[in-house]
């Protein structure tokens, strides 16, 4: 098992990411949510100048928010600067298009702004559109220091329905889910590998990225100690965050069944007690996305919710449900940071997981 580490980017994030560099952490990977952090290539390009060996990555970049030849230059020149320590991880968006009022990116979409960030990135030709406008476009000068497409770019996709699930079989490099049931892994990565094989892309190296928050409990500690909240409640509450629209609760893995009560009392007595009008809800229910739990949320987090949607226990208990994982075929584990200060985080994991798995 490889481990990861997801941080909320911001201008000093470098600092963590040499610390979890040092603590034997694979991956740093960087949300790409430009109405919440720090813009995602300038981050990216720091914490490359300040690292060695560790892998960067956004987490995850929605391509309908930026055109695809502006994220193949931008991907292109941060592995200039870290030759083959760059990952893409895209998805059709959550918090990087909610925040903005939007929707997820369709499917086909996607499928297409991949393809031309792919191509481009292997110092090819792509058909990029614009409307009713086709035009075939390459990186002029690949050879004079500007960019590197030498060193090839995997890309990982995001997804959690069987559609999405399928797609990402058929043309990613690797599959990223939010959900750590051993169960859901086995199950989707069938999919995920019929998909690859319809396609024709057995064979290949294919990572299986989990992402999740976790906290060591200190002896005698709860799952409800103010630590704990702040280390990973933030992570527990998102899951009850894509129902600010008030739309019905479906189950799945941002609803699991025994938190599907949870998340309906969430929206009728929270979302939709909310002040602001409908149309700027979005706005109020991203505030501290991934740094801190609005006031009024905490009688939300259940020890119940913290347990379903976090690695939070011993740290016995943390390896022994990452080893289910691994077995279930994943192949890296994303911690997630919640706030802006990883050092305890990152010499936790490092010390009581990482170095005893």
């Amino acid at each position: 098992m490889q481990f990861a580490i997801a941080f909320p980017p911001h201008l000093r994030v470098y600092e963590d990411v040499r610390r979890a560099e040092d603590y034997g952490f694979s991956y740093a990977w960087f949300d790409d949510s430009h109405m919440c952090y720090s813009e995602l290539f300038t981050t990216m390009a720091l914490a490359a100048e300040h690292t060695h060996r560790i892998k960067l990555g956004a987490f995850v970049l929605v391509p309908g928010n930026r055109i695809a030849p502006v994220t193949a230059s931008g991907l292109a020149t941060l592995n200039e600067l870290a030759p083959g320590r760059i990952v893409l991880n895209v998805g059709t968006g959550f918090t990087g298009r909610n925040a903005m009022g939007m929707g997820p990116v369709p499917l086909g979409r996607l499928r297409r702004e991949i393809s031309v960030i792919r191509e481009l990135l292997r110092g090819g030709e792509a058909d990029y559109c614009e409307g009713d406008c086709t035009r075939t476009v390459r990186f002029l000068h690949p050879g004079m220091g500007f960019i590197n497409v030498r060193d090839p770019v995997p890309i990982f996709m995001a997804a959690n329905a069987p559609k999405a699930i399928r797609t990402a079989g058929e043309i990613a490099d690797g599959w990223l889910t939010v959900t750590n049931d051993p169960a859901f892994i086995r199950r989707n990565l069938l999919i995920v590998r019929r998909a690859a094989a319809s396609a024709g892309r057995t064979g290949s190296p294919f990572e299986v990225v989990i992402n999740a928050a976790a906290c060591v409990l200190r002896p005698g500690e709860g799952y409800l100690s103010p630590r704990v909240i702040r280390r990973v409640g933030p992570y527990a509450i998102l899951k009850l965050h894509t129902y600010w629209s008030g739309r019905e609760i479906p189950a799945g893995p941002f609803a699991p069944p025994p938190l599907k009560n949870l998340a309906r009392r969430y929206r009728d007595e929270y979302v939709m007690a909310m002040a602001a009008p409908m149309e700027k809800r979005f706005q109020e229910m991203h505030t501290g996305h991934m740094i801190f739990v609005k006031p009024g949320e905490e009688r939300f987090l259940t020890e119940e919710l913290v347990r379903e949607t976090t690695l939070t226990g011993s740290a016995s208990e943390i390896i022994e449900r990452i080893k289910a994982m691994e077995e279930a075929g994943a192949t890296i584990v994303s911690m997630r940071l919640c706030g802006l200060d990883g050092r305890e985080l990152i010499s936790e994991i490092g010390r009581e997981i990482i170095a005893r798995y």
